[in-house]
């Protein structure tokens, strides 16, 4: 049984529903065939792929896994940057759909959270 601050137990189990839903969605613009719009790559793929690291950051958060919170905040970090590659797109001109500012901005204030939270207060155990 863990031992985490109710917060960070509440934000691992976001986390691993968040990154289902990634996965679901992701996967069925890139290989579905669902019209997204007018997607830029390079920050679909990332999310995507990033579903798969939710769902394990947040599984290790909730177990109390030392590595839960350096997967938290490598994805803070990492999402980070691709928003600002994304900032970047835009400011060039690049087309892109207006939700994914949202959603970059969602993903981003999330994760930099469940990073806080999990250097804050997690019970680190060594696994």
């Amino acid at each position: 049984m863990s031992r985490n601050p109710r917060s960070l137990t509440i934000a691992a189990v976001v986390a691993v529903v968040f990154g289902l839903l990634t996965l679901l969605a992701g996967g069925r613009a890139l290989f579905g065939g669902a019209d997204m719009g007018q997607v830029v790559p390079f920050v679909l793929w990332f999310n995507f792929l990033a579903g798969f690291a939710y769902v394990a950051a947040g599984i290790a958060l909730w177990q109390g896994a030392a590595f839960g919170r350096v997967l938290a905040l490598g994805l803070a970090v990492a999402t980070a940057v691709v928003f600002l590659a994304f900032l970047w797109h835009v400011w060039r001109g690049g087309g892109y759909e207006p939700r994914t500012m949202g959603a970059m901005t969602l993903r981003t204030v999330f994760w930099a959270t469940v990073a806080m939270l999990a250097w804050k207060g997690h019970p680190t155990r060594r696994r």
